[in-house]
């Protein structure tokens, strides 16, 4: 009898100790790879691409999958799982957080966690309240800013179909980027002696119907850098190919999901820069010395289809250095 308790005592103990060592190493494998949240607002291909330039550079300076753990949420333009994701991933622990554009960017700052957020593609980072100085980031964050060059935009517009004299702007008005990239753009067309009509939506249900409303208004439209439009970007580029009406847009997606020009930043190399940046953190640099950058855009982006859909001639000597696109 004596023999038979003994041997259950052993067995409880033996039991013990194997479930204090595998405790032990989860924890050890806890402690070994780092944890690095990456969230979205929203599934778009300028989105993805950011992503997976900031994953690929993390893995090609050294930080692959055997020393950290990727974390990828997608709110699917809810702000409410925004919200949830953001807490989540401050529970969860995170060394570190990457934030793709400005809704994403301020619903993670707004938590003011402990956990370092590096943004990627925020336009306006300060009028955003994201931080509030570009060379001295505050509030525990830095990253990138994609200032959308409108004067350039609105300079390669004159070039490849001139004489337009109003332009229709398309955006939702609850994304700040949007909002300041057409207060540039209407500062500037007023600068050069020309008028604009808007149509504002609050979702993407509400798209192809705004565009529908400036069809016999303007002569172009401009998308600026606004994740619901792009959501919606197949029925905007339907209503103006049928108008034949060139749209000119803020993002290379935007323009590969059938706008018809940009000039623009490459979405990959953005995120790349903002991996640098982390890279930067990790190796001891405090996050208030890494100054957030302003990425600038170079690359003159056409769409072939669109050109042939709405009869526009792409002058040679910018069909020479553009990138040429179909959808």
């Amino acid at each position: 009898m004596k023999r038979k308790k003994l041997y259950k005592i052993t067995s409880i103990l033996a039991m013990l100790c194997m479930l204090l060592t595998l405790f032990a190493g989860c924890s050890q494998q806890k402690t070994d790879k780092m944890d690095i949240g990456i969230i979205q607002m929203i599934e778009n291909g300028a989105f993805n691409d950011m992503r997976e330039g900031f994953i690929q550079q993390m893995k090609d300076k050294g930080y692959g999958d055997d020393k950290v753990n990727f974390h990828y949420k997608n709110a699917q333009g809810d702000a409410t799982n925004l919200n949830t994701i953001c807490q989540e991933m401050v529970d969860g622990g995170m060394d570190l957080v990457v934030t793709i554009a400005t809704p994403a960017s301020q619903a993670m700052v707004n938590l003011e966690s402990d956990i370092p957020v590096f943004f990627i593609s925020v336009s306006n980072p300060v009028g955003a309240r994201i931080i509030n100085d570009m060379e001295k980031p505050d509030k525990n964050a830095t990253g990138t800013s994609n200032a959308i060059p409108v004067n350039e935009i609105f300079d390669l517009a004159d070039q490849l179909t001139p004489g337009c004299k109003t332009y229709g702007f398309l955006y939702c008005t609850s994304e700040i980027n949007s909002v300041t990239t057409v207060e540039d753009s209407k500062e500037y067309l007023g600068s050069v002696g020309l008028s604009f009509e808007e149509a504002v939506v609050t979702n993407s249900s509400e798209v192809q119907q705004a565009a529908q409303s400036l069809v016999g208004k303007v002569d172009a439209f401009f998308i600026p850098n606004d994740s619901v439009i792009q959501s919606a970007m197949n029925l905007v580029a339907e209503v103006a190919r049928e108008a034949k009406i060139p749209v000119y847009c803020s993002s290379t997606t935007t323009v590969e999901s059938g706008g018809f020009a940009t000039v623009a930043i490459s979405d990959k190399e953005i995120g790349a820069i903002t991996a640098n940046m982390a890279i930067e953190y990790l190796g001891g640099k405090a996050i208030g010395d890494i100054p957030s950058i302003i990425v600038p855009a170079t690359e003159i982006v056409i769409n072939q289809t669109t050109a042939q859909a709405i009869g526009a001639t792409i002058p040679d000597e910018i069909m020479t250095t553009a990138t040429l696109v179909e959808d």
